[in-house]
């Protein structure tokens, strides 16, 4: 059971979206659906990336400053 909803239940309310959409506009939802899930996770891949690439830059700048300071002492 899953929160108080018996498999059968689950059964009848899928019988009713089929008999009401067809299954041809559920597979197309379901694929439209999957489609958004996909292009978020890639847009928070994409700001993770982005988020480790300005750390990265900032970490160069203050090796960088540490390596002139080394030169001059």
């Amino acid at each position: 059971m899953l929160g108080g909803i018996s498999i059968w239940q689950l059964l009848i309310v899928l019988a009713i979206l089929i008999l009401i959409f067809g299954t041809k506009k559920l597979k197309n939802l379901g694929g439209d659906l999957g489609g958004a899930v996909k292009g978020f996770k890639e847009a928070v891949n994409k700001e993770d990336d982005a988020e480790g690439e300005s750390k990265t830059a900032q970490n160069k700048v203050i090796d960088s400053e540490t390596k002139k300071d080394d030169k001059s002492a």
